[in-house]
């Protein structure tokens, strides 16, 4: 029984550090790493997580990961701490973290297909946030397809955005997966002898 609870701490501990590193990883490449806009852990983060900790735990702690480094990021850019289209962003997330707790036990198929369906959803929704909240796009159809194809003059295409966040949230997932299952095996130093 004991080694039980010390295997769960320390997976416990383990997925709370990926967590958090990958906040932390958020916020450089947010501040310093800006060569690759989008290319971020966080929808990964938000996902995996939902797939490897229990119950409610699996939402609050990617929400508050993510929170906590939006603060910090807006702080840096001048932006307001928080706005309205964040709503939109962390539903997204919490829809990501809905679909990991689902699909806990599926295999590679599975997560794949929620991989690109999370970096679709975060897409469309951001992009159409955009287009409503932004005079520059006309509000229209053309407007809103504008939005989700080149975006604005002056400014890199958004479908690159998407490109960044599909690589990211495909990379960081399977990163993420590697290590909740390195962490799920018995510790070796609890393992019975062999007679």
């Amino acid at each position: 029984m004991r080694h039980e609870l010390l295997d769960n701490r320390a997976k416990w501990v383990g997925i709370v550090a990926l967590a958090l590193a990958a906040g932390l990883y958020r916020v450089a490449s947010g501040m310093w790493w800006t060569d690759l806009p989008n290319f971020s852990p966080a929808m990964a983060m938000a996902f995996c997580c939902g797939m490897a900790l229990p119950g409610v735990l699996g939402f609050a702690l990617p929400i508050a990961i993510l929170f906590a480094s939006d603060l910090v990021l807006n702080f840096h850019y001048h932006m307001p701490l928080v706005s309205i289209s964040m709503a939109g962003v962390y539903a997204c997330y919490l829809i990501a973290a809905t679909a990991g707790g689902y699909l806990r036990r599926s295999g590679f198929l599975a997560l794949a297909g929620a991989t690109l369906a999370n970096s679709l959803l975060f897409y469309v929704v951001t992009n159409s946030l955009a287009w409503i909240g932004n005079a520059n796009y006309p509000q229209t159809a053309v407007g809103w397809v504008q939005a989700l194809t080149v975006g604005q003059p002056g400014f890199p295409p958004t479908w690159m955005f998407f490109r960044n966040s599909l690589l990211s949230d495909a990379l960081f997932t399977v990163l993420f997966v590697i290590v909740v299952l390195r962490l799920q095996r018995p510790s070796a130093a609890f393992k019975p002898a062999v007679a």
